[in-house]
């Protein structure tokens, strides 16, 4: 097999994996610099660099590289370590580099007006794969969208029972309404999505997720929802919320380890505050006024 369509393949159906290359070579190796192995994530490879117990521990640590989404490189001394003593003729030493495959990013935008066409053109630009969701064909069209992945005008509830987000998927929420970001948001945190935000004022958040946490759904499930969604960075025009939710959603893809500056009521409190009290700020209220 062709270790370079197997890459393809992958991506293509959602799938991680990590190549690993012989990058540099002294003395006598069991194979050559350049030689590559892929290892998919089920665990079978294609492709050898050259076998033993070299193979076995670059095996699992390409495992470990397509879970932590980091590049590494390790180093194998055949002439000091008894264990690489395979009764070959070896005694050089080499280098591997370990390169993580990952799936397209796949952002899914709830919502087709102001600031989810300003978030499709800047999160396009940033390397996601887009999909565009409303239940308006006047608003969800290509002529809208013409680069999105997929545009799709129907009713939500339809739409989600179709949908199976997984761990590249991101998920957006910018409807124009209550209703409508309550029952998608009720679909969500019961998905695998890495990335759940909702647009919309603290007093809403709190409002949404009360309600929801009435019908049953375990509190916990909010724990990792970005709402209001994007850092706080002040953002007021629907340009400028485009960009703020943008670096969020890449701050999560590069996992920054970081504290960040979230807008997200859920990730500033450790309990769950009175309305009232959550509305006598209406700093973020703004967000509000340019969903459609």
């Amino acid at each position: 097999m062709d270790i370079y369509e197997e890459i393809v393949k992958l991506r293509q159906q959602g799938r991680r994996g990590a190549v690993a290359t012989i990058v540099n070579v002294n003395g006598s190796v069991p194979s050559f610099k350049t030689a590559k192995m892929l290892v998919r994530d089920d665990g079978s490879i294609v492709g050898t660099i050259g076998g033993g117990c070299v193979e076995g521990e670059v095996w699992q640590a390409a495992r470990e590289a397509m879970e932590s989404e980091k590049s590494r490189t390790l180093s194998f001394n055949l002439n000091q370590d008894p264990k690489y003593d395979t009764g070959l003729v070896c005694g050089g030493s080499l280098e591997i580099f370990i390169e993580p495959i990952l799936p397209p990013a796949l952002l899914y935008i709830f919502g087709a007006g102001h600031v989810a066409l300003n978030l499709y053109k800047i999160a396009r630009g940033a390397g996601f794969d887009v999909t565009v969701v409303d239940d308006r064909e006047a608003y969800a069209n290509r002529e809208r969208f013409p680069d999105a992945r997929d545009v799709i005008a129907e009713d939500f509830e339809r739409i989600i029972a179709r949908l199976a987000p997984n761990e590249s998927s991101y998920l957006v929420i910018v409807t124009r309404g209550h209703r409508d970001d309550m029952r998608l948001l009720r679909w969500a945190v019961q998905t695998r999505a890495r990335y759940i935000g909702m647009i919309g004022s603290k007093r809403k958040t709190i409002t949404i997720f009360r309600e929801l946490t009435k019908e049953g759904l375990d509190p916990a499930l909010f724990e990792r929802v970005h709402a209001p969604v994007g850092l706080d960075i002040g953002a007021i025009t629907p340009e400028e919320i485009a960009v703020a939710i943008t670096a969020e959603l890449i701050a999560e893809r590069r996992r920054v380890e970081r504290d960040l500056p979230h807008m997200s009521w859920f990730h500033r409190q450790a309990d769950l505050a009175p309305a009232s009290e959550a509305a006598k700020d209406s700093s973020d209220e703004n967000v509000e006024a340019v969903e459609e």
